[in-house]
């Protein structure tokens, strides 16, 4: 290679690093994995601001077509990018039961917090946001809340939730889970709380009609930041709850991979059925951070 050669290929070099080449940050960012993507995001960052892919009725996966609505286990799904579970605790004695309405889902609330704290173990970049709530029993707030303690202080669960009134910021949650409390015996972050919250789960619309109801929830997102928005992708109205993702899973993926929602950041949680049936769509809800 003559000088002149070399000099021009060392031009051309230089002006990528210089002008071509993408922030560090950003480098940072398309290198992770769905398993540490929060780790893009500084400790300063609040919850609302973030894309947080979830799951409704995060443990139902028995009981047959018309019950079923995730077909991977707690661990598998916080593996893939999921951040928010949706869990349903029947009262069992002193213990919660994991259920789907009168479908016992072969797993105790114990059972979720070994996968939970199994996973911040190995990626404490992140937090999982859990929605509890009572689920096929009607045993008094105070009953509830006198399991749920017990879980935390008798069980020793307590140093794995963050528990407090508002949403923390992402570096306040990092490696907890973060209770929002769908029961008012429960203390933590109240789940539904217009202060905080600003929730479309229309679970009685068929897909047709559910559709625009999601869509509109992401622009409204996108236009109005500020709360914690979550936007319900599941139904169950008229067919079982894989056909009607079947449905709605792609149409969701297609408007947030098209022009219109191309730019949109901080779309709040966005629990669905059945997500990793469609190829690409976590992965989708994590570019919209």
């Amino acid at each position: 290679m003559d000088r002149r050669s070399f000099l021009a290929g060392a031009a051309a070099t230089t002006a990528t690093v210089l002008i071509g080449a993408p922030p560090a940050r950003a480098r940072t960012r398309a290198a992770l994995g769905l398993q540490d993507w929060m780790s893009g995001h500084g400790d300063p960052t609040p919850l609302q601001e973030l894309t947080i892919p979830g799951t409704h009725d995060s443990g139902a996966r028995f009981g047959g077509l018309w019950v079923a609505c995730q077909n991977t286990t707690i661990a598998q799904q916080l593996e893939s990018g999921i951040r928010f579970l949706d869990i349903r605790c029947r009262v069992t004695g002193d213990s919660f039961a994991i259920h789907h309405g009168a479908y016992y889902q072969n797993m105790m609330f114990g059972d979720v917090l070994v996968a939970c704290r199994a996973f911040l173990a190995a990626h404490p970049s992140e937090t999982v946001l859990m929605r509890v709530r009572q689920e096929y029993s009607e045993d008094s707030d105070a009953t509830f809340r006198r399991i749920f303690d017990d879980y935390l202080d008798v069980r020793g669960w307590r140093s794995l939730f963050r528990i407090g009134d508002g949403l923390p910021t992402l570096g306040e949650a990092r490696g907890r889970v973060v209770l929002l409390a769908d029961n008012a015996g429960l203390p933590g972050v109240r789940y539904g709380d217009g202060t905080h919250f600003d929730i479309q789960d229309d679970y009685m619309a068929e897909p047709g009609a559910k559709y625009p109801k999601i869509e509109s929830h992401f622009r409204k997102a996108a236009t109005q930041p500020g709360r914690l928005y979550v936007n319900y992708v599941s139904t169950a109205a008229l067919l079982p709850p894989r056909w009607n993702s079947d449905r709605l899973n792609p149409k969701v993926h297609s408007f947030l991979d098209g022009a219109e929602a191309g730019g949109w950041k901080g779309l709040g949680i966005v629990p669905m059925d059945f997500p990793n049936t469609r190829s690409g769509l976590v992965e989708s809800l994590v570019r919209h951070n």
